[in-house]
């Protein structure tokens, strides 16, 4: 019955993430002991006092639309977190807030590319970039790069991959699926290409910005030069444990936070009230507050860096945030594992999930085809396990 649907719904891709997390929930199903290291969701609570505030919420009686770009205090919760983190200033209308991150990220690609534009995805790229620019019938054009250049682009990649047609460049940092983390000075260097590019607009995702293990992460509005082309994406997925929570928001020039505005509002409305209200107290909290997930998830880095470097065939950087490692697997490519083929990344990862019952995801979908990524946001205990599996399953190899 596919020709019944639409042409853009045939072609729009399933996320590589949730696809094999599904894949690995259906084999649990069946009774198999699955280690899942394929999604990106902290495996701590959320925290008490973020709760707390939740249940105030709804004893008073948050139970009404909110507006569609957020509540006013909230707006300027944002404002006052961007300008003690980021040193950004900005004004509770250059703000909108979004259920998550990935619809704030989605309503700044529907507003600004037309069919045609060209967009560009230093990659490796989170999955859903490219089926964003997808869907406002834009063109994707990835900047590769690889382990051995801990997976940053170049400046001369960067202006060797623009042409006339470019409409927006995408930067991450902390990376997700490498966990990569610029520099001011690299930041300073891809900023010094796009100031001769006046047209070209920023997206700088931030959504890992506190989960990092040595110094801060740099926002690239924070240039003088860019603050007016880059549109700023956070949220409280990641660094606050809330994931089911749905809240993520920008900071924008006005006309792109209302043409933003514009298209939510026909699209959601406002974010769930009782997040946004349990929001404001997570953003005044100091950032110390979170500081005890950071400190395991440096732990568990370090733990898995040791254990992936033990086996054979792993080319691997040490990330410097978020809570991935994202090993370059090419080496089983053409040789035959438990009687299987493998010819590519996704063909490896589905090895490991039918012989030894461990989920990862294919770097293909990430526009690194040669990798995979490893979520290490699960317990010692089965990261242990899980690589226990693997060097058991490939050492010899």
């Amino acid at each position: 019955m596919n020709h019944l649907i639409s042409d853009r719904i045939n072609n729009f891709p399933v996320s590589a993430t949730l696809a094999m997390a599904a894949k690995a929930r259906a084999l649990n199903e069946q009774g198999k002991n699955i280690i899942s290291l394929s999604l990106g969701e902290p495996d701590f609570n959320t925290p008490d006092f973020i709760k707390d505030a939740a249940k105030q919420a709804i004893d008073d009686n948050y139970s009404s639309y909110s507006p569609v770009n957020g509540y006013l205090d909230l707006r300027q919760a944002i404002c006052h977190k961007f300008k003690r983190d980021n040193n950004l200033t900005y004004t509770a209308d250059q703000i909108v807030v979004s259920t998550g991150a990935k619809q704030s990220l989605s309503n700044i690609v529907m507003a600004l590319v037309n069919p045609g534009d060209e967009v560009l995805l230093p990659a490796p790229y989170w999955v859903s970039y490219d089926a964003m620019v997808n869907m406002a019938e834009g063109i994707s054009i990835e900047i590769p790069s690889t382990v051995e250049t801990d997976f940053k682009i170049t400046p001369a990649q960067l202006e060797a991959a623009i042409t006339p047609k470019t409409k927006l460049v995408f930067f991450n940092s902390p990376n997700n699926p490498s966990g990569t983390v610029y520099s001011k000075a690299e930041y300073r260097a891809l900023a010094d290409v796009l100031a001769k590019h006046p047209n070209i607009f920023i997206i700088s995702d931030e959504i890992y910005e506190h989960i990092i293990y040595k110094g801060t992460a740099f926002s690239f509005a924070a240039f003088e030069d860019m603050y007016h082309r880059t549109i700023t994406v956070n949220g409280l997925s990641k660094a606050f444990a809330m994931t089911g929570w749905r809240l993520g928001y920008i900071g924008a020039p006005k006309f792109i936070a209302q043409a933003c505005e514009k298209m939510q509002g026909q699209i959601t409305s406002g974010t769930n009230s009782i997040t946004q209200r349990a929001a404001i107290v997570a953003l005044e909290a100091p950032v110390s507050s979170i500081n005890y997930m950071v400190e395991e998830f440096k732990r568990r880095r370090d733990l898995v860096y040791q254990l992936l470097s033990e086996i054979n065939g792993f080319k691997l950087n040490k990330p410097d945030g978020a809570f991935y490692f994202f090993p370059d697997v090419s080496y089983f490519f053409g040789k035959t594992i438990k009687g299987q083929l493998i010819n590519n990344a996704l063909e490896f990862s589905m090895l490991l999930l039918g012989e030894i019952y461990v989920a990862t995801v294919s770097g293909e979908s990430f526009g690194a085809p040669n990798c995979l990524r490893v979520s290490y946001a699960t317990s010692e205990a089965k990261l242990r396990e899980a690589i226990s599996r693997m060097k058991t399953l490939l050492n010899g190899i």
